[in-house]
């Protein structure tokens, strides 16, 4: 009931964007104007046992979007890199040829759009939560996400750190913490996470 609940509220965003893709469209402005169509975070259902949004899983950490302006660059491809909700602005104001103030964390993305990937780019990201009153059965949750592999450390409740090879085990199943195999790489992504924090 749940579930069926939450996709009928879908239904109405996405009738509303329609709306607002056709009034564009009438306009004459639909190619030319840059939509970004995407959620505040990703969330569980079911997953790890789990109904909720504030995990360093990929259920939660990963927010389906969808770009699109057909003078900007083509469509019908997923885009390879690490993009976060701090990369939206800067895409906006690249988009409409206004430079990003400085000092912000986040880039544009128009290149990965574009089908580039500047040198630069990040290969890791940075997941954080913090415990709040209302929701007191998750913990503080720090994650660092890479290409490939991801080390949480949460703290309050589980104190329980994780370590998972995302192309091995997409779904997160068995937690690597432990390995031999990959103890140094823990220890790096460990010791990195605390370095950004």
């Amino acid at each position: 009931e749940y579930y069926k609940r939450y996709a009928e509220t879908l239904l109405a965003v996405d009738d509303s964007i329609g709306r607002v893709l056709d009034t564009l469209a009438k306009r004459g402005e639909l190619d030319s104007t840059l939509v970004i169509y995407m959620g505040d975070n990703g969330f569980a259902f079911g997953e790890h046992g789990l109904i909720d949004k504030r995990t360093a899983y990929e259920e939660s950490m990963r927010v389906p979007m969808l770009a699109r302006c057909p003078d900007l660059f083509t469509g019908g491809r997923t885009v390879e890199g690490i993009v976060a909700n701090i990369d939206i602005m800067p895409t906006v104001l690249a988009a409409a040829h206004v430079s990003a103030p400085q000092g912000i964390d986040g880039a544009s993305f128009l290149p990965l759009l574009q089908g580039t990937r500047p040198a630069n780019w990040r290969t890791e990201l940075l997941y954080e939560y913090y415990w709040e009153r209302n929701f007191p059965q998750t913990p503080t949750v720090h994650a660092l996400r890479g290409d490939r592999y991801k080390f949480i450390r949460a703290q309050g409740i589980w104190d329980l750190d994780e370590f998972y090879d995302m192309r091995e085990d997409p779904l997160e199943s068995r937690n690597l913490i432990n390995s031999a195999t990959h103890a140094p790489l823990i220890k790096k992504m460990r010791d990195h996470l605390f370095d950004i924090l």
